[in-house]
């Protein structure tokens, strides 16, 4: 596994196990299970995944001590607040069942996100969580958050993957220090990229599945990514790819797919935004 030095000097998994979507206590916890047995150390749920109570007792029934964990959360729209932002934060940690988080998201720029980010600074100087960071963040609101933040995110998560590779805000985040993690890095099994011939043939070059060759292009772009997958099979290839590289040559062709096809919401769309708020 490789680690990733953030800015404030923490580090984190560069690949770990997302689990948007799974509802199901019993996948969830296989899942877990699975992922622990192959080697993942890095777990990305969200308040409003339905799931953290799940992911904390898969968590706290394992062996593995704490310390060698990463558990990202992430608050919702729907806490717009700087007491709200805190209270959600201690209802994440009650279900996860830990005295810390290693990173805290803002999961969206929606109504109160500088309220919610001053929130994020306080537990993080108390170090409730040893870093804090946002997602969904394009630059007019990383720009609008940094121009009076404390503490600079360490981490902008976005939906990034081979038709939609975000390579500006990519450039741009390498520029401020901010870590880039993908999230849907796979192209969430519905924008075709699955089925790419030009990805097809270079997973048969290097004997891998077309899942791993976009896994290795993310984590060669210094992209952290989190694949969900509720099938051991799929948990234990996507972490499979630490064994080989992808050549710059290869690395050109995948930048050429690119489509700036976008899968799910946009972050500039204020109507959803604002719908967001009543969600839960």
């Amino acid at each position: 596994m490789n680690n990733l030095e953030l800015n404030n000097g923490q580090t984190i998994p560069q690949l770990g196990l997302g689990v948007f979507l799974v509802e199901n206590e019993s996948d969830l916890k296989q899942s877990i299970s699975n992922a622990l047995n192959d080697g993942y150390q890095h777990f990305d749920t969200a308040a409003i995944y339905h799931n953290e109570a799940g992911v904390g007792e898969a968590l706290a029934g394992s062996d593995i001590h704490r310390d060698d964990l990463f558990i990202t959360s992430k608050v919702w729209n729907q806490h717009t607040t700087y007491d709200e932002t805190i209270a959600a934060f201690h209802e994440s940690l009650r279900k996860l069942q830990t005295d810390y988080l290693d990173l805290y998201l803002i999961h969206w720029p929606s109504e109160g996100y500088l309220e919610k980010w001053r929130a994020l600074e306080d537990l993080y100087q108390d170090g409730l969580v040893k870093s804090i960071g946002v997602s969904n963040f394009e630059k007019p609101h990383l720009d609008k958050l940094l121009a009076s933040a404390r503490v600079k995110p360490a981490v902008d998560q976005i939906e990034t993957h081979p038709y939609f590779q975000q390579t500006e805000l990519h450039e741009y985040l390498t520029k401020l220090g901010i870590a880039h993690e993908a999230w849907g890095p796979l192209g969430q099994g519905k924008s075709g990229v699955m089925s790419d011939p030009v990805l097809t043939t270079i997973a048969a070059q290097h004997g891998k599945s077309v899942a791993q060759v976009i896994l290795r292009w993310h984590l060669q772009r210094n992209t952290i990514v989190i694949p969900k997958s509720i099938h051991a099979k799929r948990i234990a290839e996507n972490i499979d790819v630490f064994n080989f590289s992808l050549t710059p040559g290869e690395m050109e062709q995948i930048a050429h797919l690119d489509k700036n096809q976008r899968g799910s919401e946009d972050p500039n769309n204020e109507v959803w935004l604002t719908n967001s708020l009543t969600m839960s």
